[in-house]
């Protein structure tokens, strides 16, 4: 294979202080990749406040992203499902900054588990987590987002591109938040208001990577760009959905993998690992 492509930094393309003076708002930006997002748009000027249910982690990582970019994170405990703990989110946000240009909806959960032992509450977890999330979301910050005439972007998956085992929960859950992003880049368009999606591939280093793909499982054969992706390259995408560049795109999907979905192999293998549940059960979260 050729060489993998290269990982760009962001100001190596992107002025320093593009977002001067901005606010993010982002749930899910304790870790992975939407901590990256937010680490790198601070580097970019912006404050940002990060919302989560772990409050101490919570704090944790706004510290450590305030303390990288010599701007300043605050951290909101909330709980996505709830839209009373949301709207107090976004109340913090307003005393705070008095501002909400940014929002990143980016709270998720997910496991492994077969339809046949997937248990309602499991299901609809998920649900809640991804897609009423994201409508909660959405509902609390959009007053604000409509004065700044701000933008959203959804963190997606490709999961739901095809029928993918083990995952009907999220690629259910996911396949909503595509369309309703679609539904409000149409509504708000008019009043200025941006909403896109990011799909990314499989990137290393995260709890999803870890947690839900066998151990020693190597994607890159399966990637046409060579490598597995990284937090930076769904930054990258977000500080070009975010900024001015991007001003007449909205409704869209853009999927950040490598071009991994056109190609995609299976890491659990099929169909065995259906009839023969056994052989992955350390993998497999049956009940919830």
């Amino acid at each position: 294979m050729s060489s993998p492509a290269p990982i760009p930094d962001s100001k190596a393309t992107f002025r320093p202080d593009l977002f001067k003076g901005k606010v993010l708002f982002c749930t899910g930006g304790r870790s992975g990749i939407c901590y990256g997002i937010v680490e790198t748009m601070m580097s970019h000027g912006v404050d940002a406040i990060i919302v989560g249910r772990d409050a101490k982690g919570l704090q944790e990582s706004a510290d450590r992203l305030s303390s990288k970019t010599g701007q300043k994170c605050i951290a909101a405990s909330a709980d996505v499902r709830d839209p009373e703990q949301i709207k107090k989110a976004v109340d913090l946000a307003q005393k705070t900054f008095g501002r909400i240009d940014f929002v990143i909806c980016g709270a998720a959960g997910n496991f492994l588990a077969p339809i046949s032992s997937l248990s309602e509450r499991a299901f609809r977890t998920v649900v809640e987590i991804d897609l009423l999330g994201t409508y909660h979301t959405i509902k609390a910050t959009l007053p604000l987002v409509r004065e700044s005439k701000g933008s959203y972007i959804h963190i997606s998956a490709t999961l739901h591109y095809r029928g993918l085992p083990y995952q009907a929960h999220v690629s259910a859950a996911k396949a909503g938040v595509d369309a309703l992003s679609g539904v409000l880049a149409v509504e708000e368009g008019p009043r200025g208001v941006r909403s896109n999606v990011i799909a990314p591939g499989p990137i290393g280093g995260t709890v999803g990577m870890d947690r839900l793909t066998p151990k020693g499982w190597k994607p890159e054969g399966d990637v046409p760009l060579g490598r597995m992706g990284e937090t930076s390259d769904i930054a990258n995408a977000a500080v070009f959905l975010f900024s001015p560049a991007a001003a007449w795109i909205t409704g869209t999907v853009t999927v950040v993998d490598g071009g991994e979905h056109h190609i995609r192999q299976m890491s659990l293998p099929y169909p065995q690992s259906l009839l023969d549940p056994e052989s992955v059960k350390s993998l497999i979260r049956p009940k919830l």
